[in-house]
């Protein structure tokens, strides 16, 4: 039995650093393994793609693709996970299964900007209705084939604003 004062760490488990710039003696003194003079001696470098002035090679390159400003963030379900639910009883097949009705079973924690219903295989249960924001092909065959339905939905778009009713 091993007893307190001779616990050890793993031979290799702490590794002593390097204490740089403190004297000949010690092999990385007086320039500290920073080479010479210059720029790079010093701290706060950023010339990474710098080409002294020439216009760097990622600005040359034409740009591609498109970046939303803002994107959909979207909770991604898998129907095998929804059916798992369904099994444990936590979720209720013969209601209608939408955001609020995903958190009140914990397979969501937030509706964040809605429901991704994905996947492919492992549902099973007869006669589920979705009410969702978006439903693959797989997803959408594999509950159609169960004899369930999908309706989708809208996305919620916070930016638009509602027409006045005045």
């Amino acid at each position: 039995m091993t007893r307190l004062n001779e616990l050890r760490d793993n031979p290799g488990a702490n590794k002593v650093r390097i204490r740089v710039g403190r004297g000949i003696g010690s092999g990385k003194g007086k320039t500290g393994g920073r080479g010479g003079k210059g720029q790079t001696a010093r701290s706060g470098v950023a010339i990474n793609g710098f080409e002294g002035g020439q216009m760097p090679l990622h600005m040359r390159m034409p740009k591609r693709g498109f970046n939303a400003f803002n994107p959909k963030d979207w909770n991604e379900v898998r129907v095998d996970r929804i059916q798992a639910y369904i099994d444990a009883g936590k979720l209720d097949a013969k209601g209608v299964i939408d955001a609020d009705a995903l958190i009140a079973a914990r397979v969501i924690r937030r509706a964040k900007d809605g429901v991704r219903l994905i996947g492919a295989a492992g549902f099973t249960s007869k006669k589920v209705t979705f009410k969702v924001n978006y439903a693959t092909k797989g997803a959408l065959a594999a509950v159609e084939a169960g004899g369930g339905k999908v309706d989708l939905i809208p996305a919620k778009e916070p930016w638009k604003k509602t027409p006045y009713a005045g």
